[in-house]
């Protein structure tokens, strides 16, 4: 079971979304991470065969996925940051709706509908209408009707996106359970997101994989060091100004930094344990993408 990308490539009329990516998949949970506007969504759209690229390919097995058709799409599950539905249909009634689009015959259906349904902690909202669920009820429907045909390859764009905490982690765990003999891709630009289930973690970054590996191996490699530093009220300017400071917490009379610096910022600096947070900031910068648009 392999899903390669080869100098994959997305151009539109005044930009490159994607830049000549290449990487292999297989079994496991990978973690796309960047900050929005890095090209995830675009790159998950190709993968989706939502989007043709403008050079390069993406072979399932050895197979073009495009020329595959029909027949990829059968083994795909997708959840978009969006996923459209009837507001008034039931959970059921929706699910149904999307089997018959995928094909699925209806006593299939139905006994995948109830078991996904409890899968996902939403058997007893079955007669329920779509309108009426939460945002986080919502994404796990979507997740169940990503999961129908039973697919080998999985893709979950921002599922997490303006869901509370406490329904991230409940994400996160049904991300897990559902893994199994499945390659899913799941993008992110939190890191909480794939900090404890991704076998694999990919830094994008302007329409590049920057870095890859486990979040053990990007950790080692990280290039500047993390230090921890109390500073006074009147000295906080300057540090933010000139450093990249993951964490500020306030005390009397000044503050406590962390900072990511490649020499020590000052005698009094203790050195740290790197987090996924302070790679992510060390790679991409603070604002880095806050005003962008996904991609």
């Amino acid at each position: 079971m392999e899903l390669k990308m080869s100098n994959l490539t997305k151009e539109f009329r005044d930009m490159t979304a994607v830049k000549n990516v290449s990487y292999t998949m297989t079994t496991g949970v990978y973690g796309l991470l960047g900050v929005n506007g890095a090209g995830k969504t675009t790159l998950m759209r190709m993968l989706c065969t939502l989007l043709k690229p403008t050079g390069g390919s993406i072979t399932w097995d050895g197979e073009d996925i495009f020329e595959m058709d029909g027949k990829y799409r059968k083994i795909l599950g997708y959840l978009p940051q969006d996923f459209g539905y009837y507001p008034d249909f039931t959970v059921y009634d929706y699910l149904m709706y999307i089997a018959s689009i995928k094909g699925v015959r209806p006593a299939a259906a139905r006994q995948r509908i109830k078991l996904l349904l409890d899968q996902v902690g939403m058997k007893k909202a079955a007669k329920r209408k779509m309108k009426k669920l939460s945002g986080g009820m919502k994404r796990r429907i979507g997740i169940a009707q990503a999961m129908l045909g039973d697919p080998k390859i999985l893709i979950l764009d921002e599922p997490t996106a303006g869901l509370d905490p406490n329904e991230r982690i409940r994400f996160r765990n049904l991300i897990s359970e559902l893994a199994g003999e499945r390659l899913v891709l799941l993008s992110t630009h939190i890191v909480s997101d794939i900090e404890y289930i991704a076998n694999e973690i990919l830094l994008m970054q302007g329409g590049e994989i920057k870095a890859s590996g486990t979040a053990e191996e990007l950790l080692s490699a990280m290039p500047e060091e993390v230090w921890s530093l109390e500073v006074e009220k009147k000295e906080i300017e300057r540090y933010m100004r000139n450093y990249k400071v993951s964490n500020v917490k306030t005390i009397p009379g000044g503050a406590v930094l962390r900072l990511i610096a490649s020499e020590k910022p000052s005698s009094r600096a203790v050195r740290e344990e790197a987090t996924l947070e302070d790679l992510f900031l060390d790679y991409f910068g603070e604002r880095a993408g806050e005003n962008d648009d996904e991609i």
